[in-house]
């Protein structure tokens, strides 16, 4: 921030997820938040920055950039006007609704040369920023299997979308960023048993680009709340709970037998289980930081917009593999 300024931020939409990033964002060292779009205004009266029905009313504000939580359906649209008035922008996952939007996006704050990113969450989780950086330094070994269990109650917020494109987006995001690998591709089947448009189970099985397996069960139709990530390779496997932040290691045990019907069996024995002691940051606060140092001009890791679109496209691909039938081969692509 030059010579100490602020960075003036709007926000845009206060749903659930809205509401939390009003909280994260007011109390950020580094940045203002100026004003909030909410047709319904501030139904708490919480909210010390002003409420306006309309994005052009925030853009008078004169913002660096906004964060966009309103519905998916609208992401399009909104991010659009943002990239054309040169506003930088974190837009909530996904990034749009079809592959189309989620390029024109990008081609559009391309060409405008402005700071944007996607609120791919989980990527700031500590139990999986951890796990990325164990598998990256080899500690489970060869990958050979990623488990997803991602299941709850129904969020009655959400109606544009499905269960793939609103909640199986996290898996997707997270896999190919904790593995370094592209989906090669998918096979899926989906169900709607709530009564609505769209999906609300899948269950997928996915290949990524050096042939390790995938497998992601999503729905909305479970009372129990489950977020669960297993990591299988030749050295044990790596659990992470991101609802409780804790990852836990089972190492393969290497215990000799003398029972001579066994010596010929190849497999594993169960080993030592560690679980780390890890610092626990609110994912949410810590991604707005990497945000925050992005719009700065600071080297940062954030979602690009480019990797929110390959995640639009693989969620596509499930889609398309839960209607056809079949799997569904996703081309290569380059995350930037």
């Amino acid at each position: 921030m030059s010579g100490g300024r602020k960075l003036r931020a709007g926000l845009i939409g206060l749903g659930a997820m809205g509401r939390n990033h009003a909280r994260v964002v007011s109390k950020l060292d580094g940045v203002e938040l100026v004003g909030v779009v909410d047709p319904a205004g501030d139904t708490t009266g919480m909210l010390r920055a002003p409420v306006v029905p309309e994005l052009g009313d925030l853009l008078a504000m004169g913002i660096d950039y906004a964060v966009v939580a309103c519905p998916t359906a609208l992401h399009e649209k909104i991010g659009l006007e943002l990239a054309a008035n040169g506003v930088g922008a974190l837009i909530e996952k996904p990034l749009a609704q079809s592959v189309e939007a989620a390029t024109r996006l990008v081609e559009a704050f391309e060409a405008a040369g402005v700071v944007a990113g996607v609120g791919h969450i989980e990527r700031y989780n500590p139990a999986l920023q951890s796990l990325r950086t164990r598998l990256e330094a080899g500690e489970l070994g060869e990958v050979y299997q990623v488990v997803t269990r991602r299941q709850g109650p129904f969020p009655h917020r959400i109606a544009d979308v499905g269960v793939v494109m609103d909640l199986a987006t996290h898996d997707i995001d997270l896999t190919s960023w904790v593995t370094g690998q592209e989906y090669s591709s998918v096979s899926a089947r989906t169900v709607s048993r709530s009564g609505r448009l769209h999906e609300d189970m899948v269950a997928v099985v996915g290949q990524l680009a050096d042939d390790t397996m995938v497998n992601h069960l999503v729905n909305w139709l479970s009372p129990l709340k489950e977020r669960s990530t297993v990591i299988t390779g030749d050295k044990g496997c790596f659990v992470a709970d991101t609802l409780t932040a804790d990852l836990t290691f089972y190492a393969n045990g290497a215990i000799d037998t003398e029972w001579e019907a066994l010596r010929a069996f190849r497999g594993v024995a169960e080993g030592d289980m560690v679980r780390y002691a890890i610092p626990k940051r609110e994912p949410l606060l810590v991604e707005h930081e990497r945000f925050r140092d992005a719009m700065d001009g600071k080297e940062s890791d954030i979602v690009t917009l480019r990797q929110g679109l390959r995640t639009v496209e693989v969620a596509g691909a499930v889609l398309r593999s839960a209607t056809e039938g079949g799997t569904v081969s996703i081309s290569s692509a380059t995350r930037s």
